[in-house]
Parts: structure tokens; C-alpha cells; sequence
């Protein structure tokens, strides 16, 4: 048996799982081809491309959206450095859109229904490739009207020390390399919605704090859940002004278990230091207003004695609001809830 501290259902304050221990799990591998991809969108129609069982683990590997042309043309690495994937996917998959991520799956987990939460831990992360790119689209970004111009860079990145060069003289280390992108199948009623903007099926909410080591919470919408990722991140600040972070293909090991007794709203996360709320808006005074909102009631329901007025206090005295990103749509601010501070676990 599993105390699971973070979340809180309706009925109970707190949780007690039966997860599967990661030693008796089912693993299973998960490549990247044209048959298990769905470029740019999210979709309660999309086909299963792998079925496991709560509990099961998998290791996952995803594309990053930039062209091989465009990687073979700039010289920076040799044409081997692309991965046969990448131009099989590029060469094969014309059924695209309407956002640009390439996605691994979806997976199906057996058990999850409507209104359950799936838990998805992120127990690693690999750089897969020797480049990344960033990429500044016209009249986008958080300066839309400042630049207006199409650039892009290809970025060498040594795997080894965990490094890029993402300028002339300018190394900025990889050490927390993480998914952008993470999400389930939105709402039947929903139909196929593009993975740019973030949402109740999380997708991609480009937060640099999910990395290894930390837990995803996610509401379930559909059977199955159906869970994909991709949108590599090697390096990213929290706002990721100019539209990209440092892009790159990544393999990832995650561990999924379904919580029947568990309800969330919006996606919710956890490191072995903070609990993560979210908002999720395309006004970013919303999305912090929903972020505050998301910590009264994360604090009032783990811990019962605490009251609103209290909670607010906390949010105020003890949280870190970050701004997650300004570009995807809809913008993000999570909130960092340190654990340390709460001493009273009753």
C-alpha cells in the first residue's frame, strides 16, 4: 500500500492507492514510426497505440517538429545525427494539425474512465539526439510586434556533459531535460483540438518543472485516458518568451497508475520538494487567479484543519507563482507549494 500525500478525493481527504510496485510492473517500449504518432493534435478518436495496465511502465521516446531538411542544410551535425524515425515520420505522416507537436501514442491504460485521475511518474529522462533548435515565428511570441521576422537556429548539444551551445561563447547546461508536451484525450465533445494551447487534458503546458523525478496528476475525460507526449525540451525558461525552448528529442520512462478515488478539475504535479497547481487561461491575470484558487483548494483539502482565510495566507506568505509560458494560446502560471513548510501531517 502507497500513502499518496498530494492528491485529495471528495469523499475521503486522502488517498490510499494500490499501485503496482515498479519491480512487478510490466515495461514496455514505446518508438516513435508513422504508426504511432498523431502530429499537432489532441483527440478522443485517435487510435490506441499501445494498451498497458495501471501500474505498467514505459519507455517512450519522442520527435522534436523540426524538418531533417532544415537540420541536413545547416551543417551543424552530420545527416547520421537525425534519427531514421524522424524522416520516416516526416516522409510518411500527411494527416497533420491543426498545431505543430509530435506526439508518442496514445496510450491506453486499462481501468481509467471519466472522472478518474491518472498518475503519470516521470522516473526519467534522456537526451536522444546531438541537436536541438529554436525556432521565432513572425508576430508571435511575447513580443509579436517587436519581431516579425522567421528565425531559427540549430543547436549542437553535447550529450555527454549535458550542454548546448545555444550562441556564439553562450553554454547553457541540459541537466532537467522535460516534455512540453503530456496530456490525455480532451472531452468527446471536444473532437480533435490542437496541441498548442494547454487545457483540462494538460497537453502542452511547457512547465520545467516536470521533470525526472516528479508526478503528473491528470483528470481522465475518455476510456483508456489515452496519454501522449512529446515536444522534447532540453532547457527552457519559465515564460519561454521567443516560442521555443531548446528543442530536442528526448526518451522518457513513465509509470501510470489509475486513481478511482480521486477528482481533479486541472492538472495537478508534484516534485519530492513542492506540490504544482495550475491555471490555465488565455488571460494571464486569470490564469493566476485560477493558479491561487487551484492552491486554496489543494491546501484545504489535504489539510482539513486549515481554512480558507488560512490558505489564502499561505498562497500569500509561502507560494512561488511562476509564469509557465506566454505563447502556446493559452498562458500558464503554476504555483510551487513548498512541503517543508507545512510540519502538522495529520
Amino acid at each position: 500500500m502507497r500513502l499518496n500525500l498530494f492528491a485529495v478525493s471528495c469523499a475521503a481527504m486522502l488517498v490510499i492507492t494500490t499501485a503496482t510496485d515498479s519491480a512487478l510492473a510490466a515495461e514496455y517500449t514505446l518508438a516513435p514510426t508513422p504508426a504511432t504518432v498523431n502530429i499537432g493534435n489532441f483527440n478522443a478518436a485517435n487510435k490506441p497505440a499501445m494498451t498497458i495496465n495501471s501500474g505498467d511502465i514505459v519507455n517512450l521516446e519522442a520527435a522534436t517538429q523540426i524538418e531533417p531538411e532544415a537540420v541536413d542544410a545547416s551543417g551543424v551535425v552530420p545527416p547520421s545525427a537525425v534519427p531514421q524515425y524522424v524522416r520516416d515520420i516526416y516522409r510518411s505522416v500527411k494527416d497533420r494539425g491543426p498545431g505543430p507537436h509530435i506526439l508518442t501514442g496514445p496510450i491506453f491504460v486499462r481501468g481509467a474512465m471519466p472522472g478518474d485521475v491518472l498518475e503519470v511518474r516521470i522516473l526519467r529522462i534522456e537526451l536522444a539526439t546531438d541537436y536541438g533548435y529554436n525556432r521565432q515565428r513572425p508576430f508571435t511570441g511575447a513580443l509579436p510586434d517587436d519581431f516579425t521576422a522567421f528565425w531559427q537556429r540549430i543547436i549542437p548539444i553535447d550529450r555527454r556533459n549535458r550542454t548546448a551551445t545555444v550562441a556564439p561563447g553562450v553554454i547553457i547546461p541540459l541537466d532537467h531535460p522535460f516534455f512540453g508536451t503530456m496530456g490525455v484525450a480532451p472531452p468527446v465533445v471536444m473532437g480533435r483540438i490542437s496541441s498548442g494551447p494547454p487545457g483540462v487534458h494538460a497537453g502542452n503546458m511547457d512547465n520545467k518543472e516536470l521533470g525526472a523525478g516528479s508526478t503528473l496528476y491528470l483528470p481522465v475525460h475518455v476510456p483508456g485516458a489515452l496519454f501522449s507526449a512529446g515536444d522534447g525540451h532540453g532547457a527552457q525558461g519559465d515564460g519561454e518568451v521567443d516560442l521555443s525552448a531548446v528543442e530536442t528529442n528526448l526518451r522518457g520512462r513513465f509509470q501510470f497508475i489509475v486513481h478511482k478515488d480521486m477528482r481533479l478539475v486541472w492538472p495537478r504535479a508534484e516534485t519530492p520538494t513542492h506540490w504544482i497547481v495550475m491555471g490555465l487561461n488565455p488571460k494571464l491575470d486569470e490564469a493566476m487567479k485560477t493558479a491561487v484558487r487551484e492552491t486554496i483548494s489543494f491546501i484545504t483539502q489535504r489539510f482539513p484543519k486549515l481554512s480558507r482565510e488560512e490558505a489564502y495566507e499561505i498562497a500569500s506568505v509561502a507560494v512561488d507563482y511562476h509564469v509557465t509560458q506566454v505563447v502556446d494560446g493559452t498562458v500558464g502560471v503554476h504555483g510551487m507549494i513548498p512541503k517543508a513548510v507545512f510540519r502538522d501531517e495529520r
